[in-house]
């Protein structure tokens, strides 16, 4: 495995290490079971191993690696399972954020999903890909702020590390840019339109697709 990242002074080594042992393991690269090496990633990214170790703790914290003692960390990735239970309790939850949405939603919040549209736009012309996936995140931010719950607010923020860890390796692939920016499109004429049912539908076409491309990615399926 290589990597073309250039390590900077400015940002924290232990978290630069961590995207790239995070992008390998969501990209599938590292299979699932499969031990992460400490001294084969030393030696290819030119560091010590205490900020790898620092790393790990990361990505243990994040569910994306086993620590089993005396034996070193091994991949967890994503099973089948797993897949379809994110995507199953992110279509309940998202679908109900967006129906409240649209009774509840300030015109002041629609003018910020269009600019966030338009945003996203933008970047996906510059195939941005780090940027769409921090613009995405925001779009769908303003929809849980705007459904007015703060009951429904707690539930996805214990639940955003698990929706980030399935954006994260979509927006891996290029290809994918022109389709997501089209169905948040869908998203916000329906809100806009305050179209309870076309809102539902277009959440649940969106988040179906999410999947199916997830899926692509893990060669689940």
């Amino acid at each position: 495995m290589t990597t073309n990242r250039d390590f900077s002074n400015s940002f924290s080594l232990t978290d630069e290490i961590a995207d790239v042992v995070r992008e390998r393991i969501l990209k599938g690269e590292y299979e699932i079971g499969e031990k992460i090496k400490e001294n084969q990633i030393a030696t290819e990214l030119r560091v010590s191993r205490t900020p790898i170790r620092e790393a790990f703790k990361l990505l243990e914290n994040e569910g994306l690696i086993d620590y089993i003692p005396n034996r070193g960390c091994f991949a967890k990735g994503f099973t089948q399972q797993d897949v379809d239970d994110i995507y199953a309790v992110r279509e309940a939850l998202e679908e109900l954020a967006v129906s409240w949405a649209v009774e509840r939603i300030t015109p002041e919040e629609v003018i910020a999903l269009e600019e966030e549209c338009d945003l996203m736009e933008f970047y996906t012309k510059k195939k941005d890909r780090k940027k769409v996936l921090e613009l995405n995140s925001t779009f769908h931010d303003i929809i849980y702020t705007s459904a007015r719950s703060r009951f429904l607010a707690q539930v996805l923020r214990s639940y955003k590390e698990y929706i980030d860890k399935t954006r994260k390796a979509i927006f891996y692939e290029q290809s994918y840019l022109e389709a997501i920016l089209a169905e948040h499109r869908m998203i916000l004429e329906a809100i806009k339109e305050r179209d309870r049912e076309k809102a539902i539908d277009a959440i649940r076409h969106h988040l179906e697709s999410s999947q199916s491309r997830a899926e692509r990615v893990w060669n689940l399926k």
